[in-house]
């Protein structure tokens, strides 16, 4: 699909609903929403939106667990196993 046929004005949004509904559902892409020919929305079907959340979730974890290597808040890979089994089994 291409892009051009993905933005749409609020006015098609207003008459066209579950048109819009399915076709995101249906190709699993994403329509922009213009509102006086500025784009203001972006509708989008719930598994990709899932997945970017996961996928945005993870950078984050990336991003905090490369600060703290930076900042020298690890601990020795032992270390950690050992502190592992003794919480799990005592």
């Amino acid at each position: 699909m291409k892009l051009s046929e993905t933005i749409k004005p609020i006015s098609y949004l207003k008459s066209k609903t579950a048109d819009v509904i399915n076709s995101v559902n249906e190709n699993r892409q994403p329509i922009i929403i213009t509102q006086n020919g500025e784009a203001k929305a972006i509708i989008q079907d719930i598994k990709s939106y899932e997945s970017l959340r996961n996928s945005l979730s993870l950078l984050k974890l990336i991003i905090q667990s490369e600060e703290d290597i930076q900042n020298g808040d690890v601990i020795p890979q032992d270390e950690m196993f050992e502190n592992l089994e003794k919480n799990l089994f005592g």
